[in-house]
């Protein structure tokens, strides 16, 4: 069973990534640095995840 902080942090890194896409070819620099944000945010979400994963095989 993987950790839900593994899934969701993914699924921000997604959405950060197309936020920030999507700023930059609007030109929208607000959006661009929020979808950085949220991308980050997946990020180390997804590393917590990651760490619990390991911490319950006993890693």
């Amino acid at each position: 069973m993987v950790d839900k902080n593994r899934s969701e942090g993914a699924k921000n890194q997604v959405k950060g990534t197309a936020k920030e896409v999507a700023g930059k070819l609007t030109g929208n620099t607000s959006k661009e640095m929020a979808g950085k944000a949220q991308k980050t945010a997946g990020k180390a979400q997804s590393a917590v995840g990651k760490a619990n994963d390991d911490a319950r095989k006993g890693r």
